[in-house]
C-alpha cells in the first residue's frame, strides 16, 4: 500500500462510516515513504474525535503508523477519551501506548491505535 492509498482509506472511513457526521482535514502530506494527517471528525452524537497520525511505509509496503495522538470530546467539548504514544509514561506496561481518561483522570496502557481502532473503539463505547 502507498501513504497516498492509506491516507484516501482514513478519509474513505471518514465518509462512510455512520457515526461520522462530518470532519474536516486540518492538515495532510505524503510522500512516498511517509505522511501526516490531522483532521477533525464530528460525531452523530455531536462528540469530536481531534486526531493526528504520522505514518511511514517500509520497503516491503507496510504502513506502519508510528506517532499518533486520537482526542475525543463531548458536545460540551469536555474531555472523553485521549489516545496517544508521546513517550511520557516509561514506567506503563505497552510503553509507550497509553490513554488518559477523562472520567477519572487516570492514565492506562494502551494499545498500538489507528485512527480505525479509534473509530471503533468509540462506537464500542457509544452502545
Amino acid at each position: 500500500m502507498t501513504i497516498e492509498a492509506y491516507l484516501e482509506a482514513i478519509k474513505e472511513r471518514l465518509v462512510t462510516d455512520p457515526m461520522v457526521t462530518r470532519f474536516d482535514v486540518i492538515r495532510e502530506r505524503s510522500t512516498l515513504i511517509d505522511g501526516y494527517l490531522r483532521a477533525r471528525p464530528e460525531l452523530v452524537d455531536d462528540s469530536q474525535l481531534e486526531f493526528s497520525e504520522y505514518m511511514q511505509r517500509s520497503p516491503t509496503g507496510e504502513i506502519a503508523v508510528i506517532t499518533y495522538s486520537y482526542h475525543w470530546t463531548d458536545a460540551a467539548n469536555q474531555f472523553i477519551t485521549h489516545w496517544d504514544n508521546t513517550p511520557h509514561f516509561p514506567d506503563l506496561p505497552r510503553f509507550p501506548d497509553h490513554m488518559h481518561d477523562g472520567a477519572t483522570g487516570e492514565v492506562r496502557p494502551g494499545q498500538p491505535m489507528s485512527i480505525f481502532t479509534a473509530l471503533d473503539a468509540i462506537a464500542g463505547r457509544s452502545r
